[in-house]
Formats: structure tokens, C-alpha cells, sequence
């Protein structure tokens, strides 16, 4: 690793054979100071939009080289730049706060004078505050049976906050709850696969808020009941009468097969005449229906959480579970599986009434909602969910516990992600040349969890216990609550997500410009496909979105199997080409003039832009020098650092890093009997990585545009991206006619999302817990610390957890994201989320607190990591067998119905069966598949967000043939349809989605009207190969195009359109995403199923 480079040390220069240039740019985490000054309120500057500029010539002219080109013109002929491709997107704004960058601070003792200030009064009314301090919480409610009940959440260390004085939310206005359908204490629900799925209070109705605060609570009005599923019984048996479930809660136990069901409440416990046993969230504060018993009366003096829509009831004392009858006995033939209604298994249930989640409600932590549902968050001290969440909301006190329950202990941050735009910004807090206040022991910042004792002048780490003295000029009375007086007016104390501008002490250089450097192929392969013409276009249109100011700075170059620079130098009279032949030993010339400020060169720019296909257009060179192209541009932006954005559209196959065929000797396809098949997934060789390695160290971000038509090797090509924090976007087989808009749409979020360079983070946790391993797109120099050349606001990394001792029961639990990063306007800040939760040590818990969103995305990566280096067939096993384990733990230490003829299923995670089959179904793991599309898969799951995990491998079906044209609907999306092709007829028109592709299967027997009024076809035999999405002058063409534009921004994606029908490969494409279907991938959804309660059963019995 590279030494510590001091403040005001010259930066790096370009010279790679230098063995005297300074290292890159590191921080080192022991030369950061914390002092503190004034607190200030702060925005980032808003982003200036300019429109797009025209070319200020009618016809370029020449450019004088430095080498001799074949097919340069000596007068070029005028080139027509397409305009804005179809369904152009307007992205979302980018957030008041920037993006981070960097590495922590160290261990530096305060400096700051402590104790009160001279002339402080004494503190008004101090008091121990009441709940401040963690307890050991036991179960004071008596059981109702044999088994303990469970326990409640402890009271939280954190504080509470005060009224946030706010404007409402635009479109925001008084709740009206949904009634609940069953009685007693609710639970966390478990989540809906793809879109936006309401679990928590209820839809809004329009109207301005006449006052008090920013979220109202909710009205007592009632809607009527949805009435419930019948329970899951055996196809043909003899009606019975349903049970006590709704939509929203959970079956009530099934009595054994041959048993008649009887109406009865969900808790087995009432039907004896004993009391439903306690919450572990507290009783629901929605309305009930009136058939319905009075919930218990809340704790005096408490804050009662709200119901939350979905959480399902609690069936018996330490059980919350979906039973499904009739799966056979232990041994039992697999044609049992003809007894289960396939209507009757747990699937999704979505909807699209928006909630308002409150992160901590009575300083307790509050369970997140679906990560795919609609919620809008209000931060009371907890960070939201969408900057951090984990895969359990109690945490367990031991390891042992842990490895009972079968789950994973894990986070997944997304420090940048975008907020609701009815959310309010982060605050940005300015402490001066003094810095944030942080613990003088762990380093962990200042946070609503941290506890002020002895009249204010001393504080109580949250993460390490550590007491520290508090800076004097940090010094607040207490109030009588126990809380600083000023805690509701300080960001850092009431909000679990805030940013601190950053002091020199974090700096070991001033803040770098934001450097754009574009890369563009132009062998013969990319002219003739229209790639060339089509990332030129896509640059040129997005060069206005580049953020402005004189500190912006771009760069273009093209290759084949040389490299071209182009001098944009104002002074020019136009653009000059130097050519670099040597790509074994690549150099860049005039390195100060290939990059330069965006604001002298725009007219240069655009008019390069529009030349390039022009003079490229008869070449005849059909190598691609990727390797040498990559390396000589990051020679020119080497000393500031940036983004480098690469078009590349054939097979690397001369100079450095160049690449083999590995796919063409009869292995175009990867089956799961090939033993070695899994190492086409692994890079071909080291010298992409060590480039690599090298770009990250000096702050250089990668991503890379793959337009083609051809085997690429992605396995080799996506090192590059994954290790600098960029991606890898794929277009296969690449059309300029359909693929154009999607190209520009994708580059211009590229440029414009909330992001940051040069950042590092670290994870921090409470004492007994620590950080295992960091997972996603970044490279990886220190053991605590991820550096980041770039982040935005679609990447997530998972941090896996382990114990490194005993919890106390009852206790907090708290994990502190930090991250240092530097904004595209040249600001330093660091981006820090906050969040605590209780510690339990019964197994109950954890399985009623599981997160199945954070669960299933966690399981989804750890496969994902595995496939390159294990055989194909061993990861399936071990998907399998992970599923297995934790309803096996489930069934064997919480369930109580002893019928073993009930597969039983914790009720947070009852569809982990369907998703653990939809992932086995999927490109990853299906048997059959390119190599390309299996890489692919691999990058893009390695920094999927959590709300997008779930859609990937189980996405959205909707009937688009009878889509309603008005205007007023609830929702613009369709009701969703299960995966199955019992669901699809021949007379319909469906959309499937997964958030980056999306299939549109026309059946044979469409009314030829509504294909004429979508498509502008009258039969399906008239499919077009290449499709784009037009808009008619119909109402039904108008919804799907809304329908369509609503998808792509809850996905902020691009959805790439195709067309398909019954009896070509489109159609099999289709019919391969429906996996609820048996397939050659796997079982259906009920044999799946039938398969998990046999193996559940052998393991029970052995």
C-alpha cells in the first residue's frame, strides 16, 4: 500500500516509469483531528441545467493528425446527429447532499477544552433519564401454554425527537387505516417480490395539511375489509370453512389432514379461553373491524407503534407461522403433491397504497416495511431502511443462536440512495475547522444514541461504552427527560442519517474536479452496427447534464487496434488527432491537452462527436486494443482521478490485457454436468485486475458500455468496473434501432445520479459484534476500510457480521456507516447512517423480526459469489440446503403444531420457498445459458439494491390487454399476475418485467383491434424483430406508455422491450420466466415444496 502523501504534496504524475513519483492519493486514518466549532445548516449547491448546444458549424472540416489514418477525410461530409432517442426519461433531481469519497479518520486525541463553560448556568432539573440506560428485558407475560411467550423489544437508548416543523409533503394528506382482519399483536410481514407492495398504514388522500406536524397521524376512519383467502386445503376436498386469515395477517393453525377446519381465532391459545399472548412490537393503534375484539389497552405513559398493513398476527405464544396441509407423510410418494391447491400457497400480495414509516416509535426500533413497498420515511433517530438495512430486526445474543436460526447476520448499505421526493433532505452540519464530535476511543461519530450524563458534560459511546468528556463548546444543559435541551435542533442528535462537511484533517489533497473521460470504439465491427454512431450521439446529448462550473473536465478518445487522442484545445481552430500505435507499451501524449475544461471546449466537442462516424465509417480494422485504450486513458486523467466511461463492442484481441475466444470451442453453452464449466466465469488471466488495482489507486472509476453482437468474455472485461466501483452495462445483441434509447438513457443516469469520487467506508458496530467481510463493486487495501474511486446512489454493499462475544439480553445493538467521499461540485463531506437495534436471546424473536427483502438479497449475492468458483450443481445444492435449515430450525425449536403432515413456515419468511425456486430458475443458476448472460448476471447481482433483489429473480407480470384508460386509477400498474402459465391465455397480452428487461408476449388469439392500437399490427405473425415502444392516438396506447415510463422510474432503469410469441425462441424466453412452471430448470412451485416438507421431515426423524 502506498505511503501516507501529506496536505499540499504535488500529486501524481503520468510518468508510470518514474520510480520517484509520489504515491497515490491513500488516507491514512491516523491524521484526522476532532475538534469541534460552530454548528451551521447547510445545502450543497443545486445543479445547474443548460439546455443542449447546437454544433456552431454546418459541416465539420478537417482535422490535422500527427500520424497518417486510413479513411480519415480530407473533407468530411456534414453528419446529421440523431436527436433525443425515443422515451427519453426525465431522471430525478439530484438530492441537496453530494456523494462521498476518502478514508477515516484516526485516533487523535480531543483537543477541545472540556467541562461546562465559564458562565453556564447549572442544569435545569436534571434528572436520570428515564429508559436511557439498556435493560435486561424478561417476559412478564404469563404463557398461555406449555411454551414461554416471547419477548418484547427492549427500550431503546436512543432519544426521542420533537415535532419536525415542516411543510407537509406535496400530495400528502390525512391517513385513512385500513381495518385489520384478525385480532391480538401483529408482526412484521414478509415482502412482495416487485413493485410497490403497501405494508404499513394506510393509502393518503389528497389535500394540504392544516398544521401541526409533517406526518399526521392517522384518522380513525375505516375502509371496508378485504375479505380473506380461503385456507390452503386439498384440491377436491370437501368445502370447509375458512380460516381466520386476511390478506394482511397469517393463517390460523390447519388441523390435521381429515380434521374438518373450524372458524376459529387465530390464536390457539383464545380458542382455550386464555389471553393472545404480547407483542413483541406493542399493540396495534389502527381501527378494527367491528367483529373484531378491542385490542388490549397500551402501557401508560408509552408510545404504541402502529400496525403496520400485512403484519400478520401471532398465532401462539413464540410462533408465527403459515402451515400448509396435506404434503405428504414421511415417505410418502411425490403424487401427494396433486392434494394441494396451487391457488392456496403463499404467494406475494401486492398493492399500492403508500405508507409514512417511522424509524423509531417510543424509542424502539421500528420494523422497516417491504423493501419493494411504496413508504414514505420519517427519520426519528433511526437511519432510514433505504441507506441501511438488516437481514433480522432483533439481534441475537449469541453465536450459537444465530447458527441455530439458520440466517445470516448481515447489512446492506446504500449510503447515496435516493429518498422519497416526499422525504426530507439529509441535513449537511458544518462544524468548522474544529470537526464533527466522535468518541476519543472507537472514532464513531456523534448520534442520537449517544447518552449525555453528568448535567451534559459527558457522553456515553453508543458502539464501545467508552465515556468521553464533552467539548466545551459542544456543552448543553439536560433537560428534564434527561435529553440535551437543543437535541431536536441539532441534525446529529435526532436523525439517523446526517452529513458533515469535512475538514482539512480529512484531506490529503484539495477536492479533485469531476473528470469525465470518454472512451469509444471504433473498429469495423462497432461502425457497422450503428454502436459507434449511437455512443457518440448518447455523449453528446448528455454533455449538457455534466455538472457545471469551471472545475468539470472531459476527455475523448477512440480506438480499434491503436488508440486516438484529440487535442480539444480552445486556441486550436479545431480538434487535433494524435495516434498512439505501441498497445504493448501505451503512453499518453500531451497529457494536458487530451483533457480539459468543459466549458473551453464544448464547441470542439460536440463537433469531434459528430465527426467520428464519419471518419471512421470505411474501417476496415477489426481488432479491438480494449486493454492498451483502457490503460493510455488512465494515464491522462491519472493524476486527478474521475470517471472513465468505455464503449466496447468486440472481443479484446490485441495488446495489453487482450483475450481468447474462451466460448467458440463448442462451449457457446454452459450445462451443469461440465465440471469445469465454471471457470469461464473467472477472468482469463491477471492483467486486468493488476490495471485494475492500479486505476482504483488512483481514484479512477471504470464503466463500461458493451454493445454487441458477440462473445466478449465479461467474465475478464468486468474486473476492471467491479474493482473501481463503476458496472457493466449489456446490450446483446446490440440494435441500433431498439437498443439507441436505452444507450443514452443509461449514460445519461450514469452522469447525472446522486454519486461521489474518492471515497472510502467503513462499517462500525457495537461491542460483541464485528464486521466479517465487505461484499460489492470496490477495492479492498485495509481490513476495515472499502475504497470507492466512485459510488452513487445504485450501488449497495453487503457487510456480513459475526459475534465476537455475549449480547446482553434486552440491550441495544447499534452499526454506524461511515462514508468519506468528495461531491461532483468539489465538496468533502462525510455521509454517516445510524442504526440501533435490540438484542434478544430467544430463537422466536429472530424468526418474527426476520427482513425476508435483506434475507433473500444477501442470499442472492453469496450465490452469486460462489458460481465462479463451484460447480454449478453444488450451488444449487447449497441454495437448496440454506432454505432447508431455516424452516428446518423453525419447524424443530418454534412451531407447535405437531401434524406431520404440515409443512410449517415462520410467517416473516414464508415465501423464501418460492423465491429459493426462482432463484434456482434464474440466468445464474438455470442449467442452460450463455456464458455472457451468466457473467452479466453475476456483476450486476454483486451491487444490486435490496428492493431489486427479489424482482430479478421472481419479476412482475402484468395483463396489458385490458388496461383501464382512465386517468383517476389508484395506481398506474396493473394488477400483478402469479408466475405460472396457468395464468396466461392465448386471448391476452402480457408484460413481464425484472427492473432491466422486459418481455411483451402477444397470445394467438389477441382481438387484432387492441394489437392495432398498441403495436400498429393487426396479427402476431407481424412481430417486428427489432421493437420499439410507440405511443398511438389511443387511449389504450397512451396507459401502456404511461404504464410503461412508471415501471422504468420505480426501477430508475431503462426498460429494454422485446416482443414475443408462442412458438419461437421469444416465446420459450417468455415461458422460461414463469417459475412457478415445472421446467428443465427445476420443479414447479408445489413439487418444490413437497420436496422442502420431505427433506424438513427426514431430518426431523434422523
Amino acid at each position: 500500500m502506498a505511503a501516507f502523501v501529506p496536505p499540499g504534496a504535488p500529486r501524481p504524475n503520468s510518468n508510470s516509469n518514474n520510480p520517484s513519483q509520489p504515491p497515490p492519493p491513500n488516507y491514512n486514518p491516523n491524521s484526522l483531528a476532532d475538534n469541534l466549532s460552530n454548528l451551521n445548516l447547510n445545502r450543497p449547491p443545486s445543479m445547474q441545467n443548460s439546455g443542449p448546444r447546437s454544433s456552431p458549424f454546418g459541416q465539420p472540416p478537417n482535422f490535422p493528425s500527427s500520424g497518417p489514418l486510413p479513411g480519415f477525410p480530407s473533407g468530411s461530409p456534414p453528419f446529421s446527429r440523431p436527436g433525443l432517442p425515443p422515451g427519453a426519461l426525465a431522471r430525478p433531481a439530484v438530492p441537496p447532499s453530494g456523494l462521498p469519497h476518502s478514508t477515516l479518520p484516526p485516533n487523535v486525541a480531543p483537543v477541545r477544552p472540556t467541562g461546562t463553560p465559564i458562565g453556564q448556568p447549572s442544569p435545569y432539573g436534571y434528572r436520570a433519564p428515564p429508559g436511557s440506560m439498556p435493560l435486561s428485558m424478561g417476559s412478564n407475560a404469563q404463557p398461555t401454554s406449555g411454551a414461554r411467550p416471547p419477548g418484547a423489544f427492549p427500550p431503546s437508548s436512543g432519544l426521542p425527537s420533537g415535532p419536525v416543523v415542516s411543510a407537509p409533503p406535496p400530495g400528502i394528506g390525512p391517513s385513512t387505516p385500513s381495518p385489520s382482519l384478525t385480532t391480538g399483536p401483529v408482526f412484521p410481514h414478509s415482502s412482495a417480490p416487485s413493485g410497490f407492495v403497501s405494508n404499513g398504514p394506510p393509502a393518503f388522500t389528497s389535500g394540504a395539511l392544516l398544521g401541526g406536524p409533517r406526518f399526521p397521524p392517522a384518522s380513525s376512519a375505516s375502509q371496508p375489509p378485504v375479505g380473506p383467502p380461503p385456507a390452503m386445503g386439498l384440491a377436491g376436498a370437501t368445502p370447509q370453512a375458512p380460516s381466520m386469515r386476511s390478506l394482511l395477517g397469517s393463517p390460523a393453525i390447519v388441523a390435521p389432514p381429515g380434521t374438518p377446519l373450524q372458524p376459529t381465532s387465530p390464536f390457539s391459545a383464545a380458542a382455550q379461553g386464555a389471553l393472545p399472548p404480547p407483542n413483541s412490537y406493542g399493540p396495534p393503534t389502527w381501527p378494527r373491524h367491528p367483529s373484531q375484539m378491542a385490542p388490549p389497552p397500551p402501557i401508560p405513559g408509552s408510545v404504541q407503534p402502529p400496525r403496520m398493513f400485512g403484519m400478520p398476527p401471532q398465532p401462539l405464544p413464540n410462533q408465527s407461522m403459515t402451515a400448509i396441509p396435506a404434503l405428504g407423510q414421511t415417505g410418502a410418494p411425490v403424487s401427494g403433491t396433486s392434494k394441494i391447491d396451487p391457488n392456496q400457497i403463499p404467494r406475494p400480495i401486492p398493492s399500492s397504497s403508500p405508507m409514512v414509516y417511522e424509524t423509531l416509535q417510543g424509542n424502539q426500533a421500528n420494523p422497516p416495511p417491504p423493501a419493494t413497498s411504496d413508504y414514505i420515511v420519517r427519520d426519528t433517530g433511526n437511519c432510514s431502511p433505504r441507506y441501511m438495512r438488516c437481514t433480522i430486526s432483533q439481534i441475537p445474543c449469541t453465536a450459537d443462536l444465530l447458527t441455530t436460526s439458520g440466517m445470516q447476520l448481515a447489512l446492506l448499505v446504500q449510503p447515496l440512495a435516493l429518498p422519497h421526493p416526499s422525504e426530507e433532505p439529509i441535513q449537511v452540519v458544518d462544524f468548522g475547522e474544529s470537526g464533527p464530535v466522535r468518541c476519543s476511543r472507537c472514532k464513531g461519530y456523534i448520534n442520537p444514541f449517544m447518552k449525555f450524563i453528568d448535567q451534559g458534560r459527558r457522553f456515553i459511546c453508543n458502539l464501545c461504552g467508552y465515556t468521553d468528556e464533552t467539548p466545551r463548546d459542544y456543552h448543553c444543559n439536560l433537560g428534564p427527560d434527561g435529553r440535551r435541551r437543543d437535541a431536536d435542533e441539532r441534525p446529529e442528535l435526532c436523525r439517523g442519517t446526517v452529513e458533515f462537511a469535512a475538514t482539512k484533517e480529512y484531506m490529503v489533497r484539495d477536492p479533485m474536479p469531476a473528470v469525465y473521460f470518454f472512451l469509444i470504439d471504433v473498429s469495423m465491427n462497432a461502425i457497422q452496427t450503428g454502436a459507434t454512431a449511437a455512443a457518440c450521439s448518447a455523449i453528446s446529448q448528455v454533455i449538457s447534464d455534466l455538472p457545471e462550473g469551471p472545475q468539470t473536465m472531459v476527455g475523448v478518445a477512440t480506438f480499434d487496434s491503436t488508440i486516438h487522442f484529440y487535442n480539444l484545445k480552445r486556441a486550436l481552430q479545431q480538434p487535433l488527432m494524435l495516434i498512439v500505435p505501441d498497445v504493448q507499451d501505451v503512453y499518453t501524449p500531451l497529457q494536458s491537452d487530451v483533457v480539459v475544461q468543459l466549458s473551453e471546449c464544448r464547441q470542439h466537442l460536440e463537433l469531434l462527436l459528430e465527426s467520428i462516424p464519419t471518419m471512421f465509417q470505411n474501417n476496415r480494422t477489426a481488432e479491438s486494443a480494449f486493454g492498451a485504450a483502457v490503460q493510455a486513458a488512465f494515464l491522462a486523467i491519472k493524476s486527478s482521478g474521475g470517471k472513465l466511461l468505455v464503449f466496447q463492442s468486440v472481443l479484446p484481441s490485441t495488446g495489453i490485457g487482450s483475450l481468447s475466444g474462451r466460448e467458440a470451442e463448442g462451449r457457446t453453452n454452459i450445462s451443469a454436468g461440465e465440471k469445469e464449466a465454471h471457470k469461464l466465469l473467472q477472468p482469463a488471466d491477471k492483467t486486468l485486475k493488476t490495471m485494475a488495482i492500479d486505476f482504483a489507486e488512483y481514484q479512477v472509476c471504470v464503466d463500461v458500455f458493451i454493445t454487441t453482437q458477440a462473445y466478449v468474455d465479461i467474465a475478464s472485461i468486468s474486473v476492471v468496473p467491479r474493482t473501481t466501483g463503476g458496472q457493466v452495462y449489456y446490450y446483446y445483441p446490440f440494435s441500433a434501432l431498439s437498443d439507441s434509447a436505452k444507450l443514452y438513457n443509461d449514460l445519461r443516469w450514469n452522469v447525472t445520479r446522486p454519486q461521489g469520487f474518492e471515497a472510502v467506508m467503513r462499517v462500525r458496530c457495537s461491542q460483541g459484534i464485528q464486521v466479517q467481510e465487505y461484499h460489492g463493486n470496490f477495492c479492498k487495501r485495509t481490513p476495515t476500510d472499502v475504497d470507492l474511486p466512485g459510488i452513487d446512489c445504485d450501488k449497495t454493499i453487503m457487510v456480513t457480521l459475526k459475534h465476537d462475544d455475549k449480547l446482553q439480553d434486552g440491550s441495544e445493538c447499534a452499526f454506524q456507516c461511515a462514508l468519506l467521499y468528495t461531491t461532483v461540485y468539489g465538496q468533502r463531506r462525510i455521509r454517516l447512517t445510524t442504526l440501533s437495534l435490540p438484542c434478544t436471546s430467544m430463537l422466536s424473536n429472530l424468526f418474527r423480526s426476520a427482513d425476508l427483502d435483506t434475507q433473500f438479497a444477501c442470499f442472492l449475492k453469496e450465490a452469486a459469489h460462489k458460481i465462479p468458483s463451484s460447480p454449478l450443481l453444488l450451488v444449487r445444492e447449497q441454495v437448496t440446503n440454506l432454505c432447508i435449515s431455516v424452516l428446518l430450525s423453525y419447524r424443530k425449536f418454534c412451531a407447535t403444531v405437531t401434524s406431520s403432515g404440515q409443512l410449517i413456515l415462520p410467517e416473516a419468511l414464508k415465501l423464501l420457498p418460492l423465491y429459493t425456486l426462482a432463484l434456482m430458475k434464474s440466468t445464474g443458476l438455470r442449467n442452460d445459458g450463455r456464458i455472457d448472460d451468466r457473467s452479466i448476471w453475476i456483476n450486476y447481482v454483486s451491487y444490486l439494491s435490496t428492493p431489486l433483489a427479489i424482482p430479478l429473480v421472481y419479476p412482475r407480470m402484468l395483463a396489458i390487454h385490458n388496461l383501464s384508460p382512465k386517468d383517476n386509477d389508484e395506481s398506474l400498474v396493473p394488477t400483478v399476475i402469479p408466475l405460472s402459465s396457468e395464468h396466461v391465455s392465448e386471448e391476452g397480452i402480457y408484460l413481464l418485467e425484472n427492473g432491466e428487461d422486459g418481455l411483451i408476449y402477444i397470445g394467438y388469439s389477441v382481438d387484432p383491434n387492441i394489437l392495432q392500437q398498441l403495436f400498429g399490427i393487426s396479427s402476431p405473425n407481424e412481430i417486428p424483430t427489432q421493437f420499439v415502444l410507440q405511443q398511438y392516438d389511443n387511449p389504450l396506447s397512451r396507459k401502456l406508455n404511461d404504464v410503461v415510463n412508471e415501471i422504468r422510474r420505480q426501477r430508475c432503469s431503462y426498460l429494454r422491450l422485446r416482443l414475443c410469441k408462442k412458438g419461437d425462441p421469444s416465446g420459450a424466453l417468455f415461458f422460461s420466466y414463469l417459475v412457478e412452471d415445472k421446467s428443465p430448470s427445476g420443479p414447479s412451485y408445489v413439487e418444490f415444496l413437497v420436496h422442502v416438507h420431505r427433506e424438513i421431515q427426514m431430518k426431523m426423524s434422523s
